[in-house]
């Protein structure tokens, strides 16, 4: 029985060093399938993001056709005399977008961002478009303040611009809506 139990523990530790080296190997086979594996994932985030960005794209095309639509802009110049707190839009006397803003979005305007401020579908025809924009003037007083802009949407795009300015002269905000060319 000695003998046999002798063999048993020897043939069982063989057992267990062959299942160790497996194992080790087994794991060194994974770990370089595993940065494969990282790559196809990453390449496959690059492809997800690609494939949103065209979808988005096709998205606008659609619900806005170029014939139709009409973009508005926001920018801001210098900000002494105007501190934005809202803009309100209306078109032909329908509201059309309005926008609170807070101090970190403000700040991006200062700084020589643009806001788009609306796209949407407008049909050809003549148009006036006034937007009313309220804040803190010169000595922190409460601004309100309107400028509107008669147009025609003819075919293809609309691009308008809402601008607010500093006007040194006399020391008050200005505010232009213009059309791009």
């Amino acid at each position: 029985m000695n003998i046999m139990t002798s063999f048993c523990k020897q043939a069982i530790g063989s057992i267990l060093m062959v299942i160790l080296v497996i194992a080790g190997f087994a794991q060194e086979v994974e770990a370089e399938a595993a940065a494969p594996v990282d790559q196809q994932v990453q390449d496959l985030k690059r492809s997800v993001l690609n494939l949103n960005r065209e979808l988005f794209v096709l998205e606008e095309e659609l619900l806005f056709p170029a014939n139709t639509q009409l973009m508005l802009f926001l920018s801001m110049d210098v900000g002494k005399y105007f501190e934005l707190d809202s803009v309100e839009v209306t078109l032909d006397g329908k509201e059309l977008s309005s926008y609170l803003y807070t101090p970190r979005e403000t700040d991006a305007l200062l700084r020589g961002g643009v806001q788009r401020f609306y796209i949407g579908n407008l049909k050809s025809g003549e148009h006036e478009l006034v937007a009313v924009f309220t804040g803190k003037g010169p000595s922190g007083r409460d601004y309100r303040r309107a400028a509107s802009l008669g147009f025609e949407k003819s075919l293809g795009a609309k691009f308008v611009e809402l601008k607010i300015s500093d006007r040194d002269s006399s020391q008050q905000p200005e505010f232009v809506i213009k059309e791009w060319e």
